[in-house]
């Protein structure tokens, strides 16, 4: 069984820190999955008989890193995922792109999946079936050939920062499925989730959740970006 970093645990949310590679939920690849080490690893911490019962919040595709989130309660899990749907989540990541890329901006498409190929394409505005994807960026700083570029999606949906870069002309590395040129050493995209800002599930408190970019060396260009040293924080609510 592969470790797994625990950036924040208490009697309702479960925060960890996935590696990219690691499938968030159990797929059909029949992998060891981000859900099933956390299961396993509640149920060693806390000397738990049985079932262990963690809610999906929300997910990380395959080849992306970062914070992933869970309930570990029924309450904890439901109010979780309403404050996503309320839009009171703030998710930051950053992505390493291909190119040179300078400015800041909001990024609005209408966006259809296909499941079978399970890619996502811009369609027009009442496709059947498709759906707004709001994304705000910012680039940190360039280095030669590549870019840092911060994300913030206002929306949730599938491969949607994956397509923004690719939108912008700026490919993440290694995402083969949306134009980058080459895959990286490690099979992942070059895609991070830095930081889950929610309210608490059943405190008068935010919870700031954070993890460190990878160590690859195609993230030495986020190099000095400001994470908080304990990787959690809690702070009141305004």
């Amino acid at each position: 069984m592969s470790s797994l970093a625990v950036l924040w645990c208490d009697n309702h949310v479960l925060a960890i820190e996935k590696p990219a590679g690691l499938p968030s939920v159990p797929d059909e690849s029949g992998d060891e999955s981000a859900l099933d080490l956390a299961r396993v690893w509640v149920k060693q911490e806390y000397r738990k008989p049985g079932d262990v019962f963690l809610g999906v919040v929300h997910r990380l595709d395959r080849p992306v890193s970062g914070v992933l989130c869970f309930g570990r309660t029924s309450k904890g899990a439901a109010r979780l995922t309403e404050s996503l749907r309320e839009r009171q989540v703030q998710k930051t990541y950053l992505g390493v792109v291909e190119g040179e890329l300078s400015g800041e901006g909001l990024l609005e498409q209408t966006l259809l999946k296909d499941q079978a190929a399970n890619r996502v394409k811009v369609v027009e505005h009442g496709t059947e079936g498709a759906r707004l994807a709001s994304t705000r960026w910012r680039v940190l700083r360039s280095e030669g050939r590549t870019s840092l570029i911060e994300l913030e999606p206002l929306t949730g949906r599938s491969h949607q920062l994956r397509l923004a870069c690719a939108t912008l002309g700026v490919p993440l590395l290694g995402d083969l499925k949306y134009g980058a040129q080459s895959a990286l050493p490690d099979r992942s995209v070059a895609l991070h989730s830095l930081r889950f800002c929610t309210p608490h599930p059943t405190r008068e408190e935010w919870l700031r959740l954070e993890c460190r970019p990878p160590s690859g060396a195609w993230w030495k260009v986020a190099t000095g970006v400001r994470v908080h040293s304990g990787g959690s924080l809690v702070e009141a609510k305004a």
